[in-house]
């Protein structure tokens, strides 16, 4: 809701991806409408209608916002949303297992409070522990290959951005989970672990294991950084993540990932800031954002198209070309 311009019902954005492989350009299209709901929103590419998970076959990107300076140390959600994206545009089938699980989860949930206040079965748990156990092993399979496989390009970047620390101390990913799955098959350990605990979710009228109660772990070496690292190793480890996250995607099928930099740069110490420029230089396209000019490097605006959001003189703003560091305020 947030996106659409005040005053206005909807709001509308259209890019165009170029073809590959002899192919033309494929069109997208993203709209957001209010409605009595709240928002409704539609995708469309070359004019059909398609679901957000589908957009990752046709664009990959690497989102990098303020919020996620809290990656290592904030929310668990914040950490599985961050795999749930990676691992979405690497395997097609992940995000419409997603979308199950979290069906299956919503109904599970409802179902173990009316057995709470007795108004249902405990048998009929077993209707929804079928699809939530097949879709959230796959889930914690592929999230588990995406680690692994991020481990190498996590060590390089880290390398790349702090030399001296990666020489001392090797930064890497941990999957952590109230299942274990290191002694049996994914789904067998989950639904060991569902059918061990069912008397105490009934208790408290929720699913109490899965992955949507998994979180991932930050070491530097033997220390978890949530707890231990110093802000600048925090934000070192993040801007490590995202460039692998990039280098990751880019690796799957070479196709470069488009990198979106929303207001971060405020965030970086001018260390981390050059580092982020110089990666920025060698992409072949990127969008950054900021409120305050001051904080992009010269040499990026330079490079750069520049596009200003300026007051319109009524209720809403418009994009106008121009240098974004010639002093109008945004």
């Amino acid at each position: 809701m947030e996106l659409i311009r005040w005053g206005a019902d909807v709001a509308r954005v259209e890019g165009e991806v170029a073809g590959q492989e002899g192919r033309g350009p494929t069109v997208i299209e993203v709209a957001i409408a209010r409605s009595s709901a709240g928002a409704r929103k539609r995708i469309r590419v070359n004019g059909v209608g398609r679901r957000a998970a589908a957009l990752s076959a046709t664009l990959r990107s690497v989102l990098f916002a303020p919020e996620d300076m809290l990656l290592v140390a904030g929310s668990p959600s914040l950490r599985r949303a961050a795999i749930d994206g990676l691992a979405t545009q690497r395997s097609p089938a992940y995000g419409a297992d997603l979308a199950t699980y979290g069906r299956a989860l919503a109904q599970r949930n409802r179902l173990l409070r009316a057995i709470r206040e007795e108004g249902a079965d405990r048998s009929q748990l077993r209707f929804w522990d079928a699809p939530l156990i097949e879709a959230g092993a796959a889930l914690v399979a592929e999230r588990l290959r995406s680690i692994a496989e991020l481990a190498e390009p996590l060590r390089a970047t880290h390398a790349e951005i702090a030399p001296d620390e990666a020489a001392a101390s090797r930064l890497s990913v941990e999957y952590r989970s109230n299942v274990e799955y290191t002694s049996a098959s994914v789904r067998d350990a989950l639904a060991r672990r569902l059918e061990a605990t069912a008397d105490k979710e009934i208790w408290n009228g929720s699913t109490l294991v899965g992955p949507h109660r998994d979180d991932l772990l930050f070491r530097l070496g033997d220390r978890d950084l949530a707890d231990f690292g110093s802000r600048g190793q925090q934000r070192t480890a993040i801007l490590a993540f995202k460039l692998a996250e990039l280098d990751l995607l880019a690796a799957h099928d070479g196709r470069q990932p488009l990198l979106l930099l929303d207001d971060v740069f405020s965030e970086l110490d001018p260390d981390r800031r050059g580092h982020l420029v110089r990666r920025i230089a060698d992409l072949p396209q990127a969008f950054v954002t900021t409120t305050t000019p001051d904080d992009l490097d010269p040499t990026l605006v330079a490079a750069s198209t520049g596009w200003r959001v300026v007051a319109d003189g009524g209720t809403g703003a418009t994009l106008i070309p121009g240098d974004p560091s010639d002093g109008t305020p945004p």
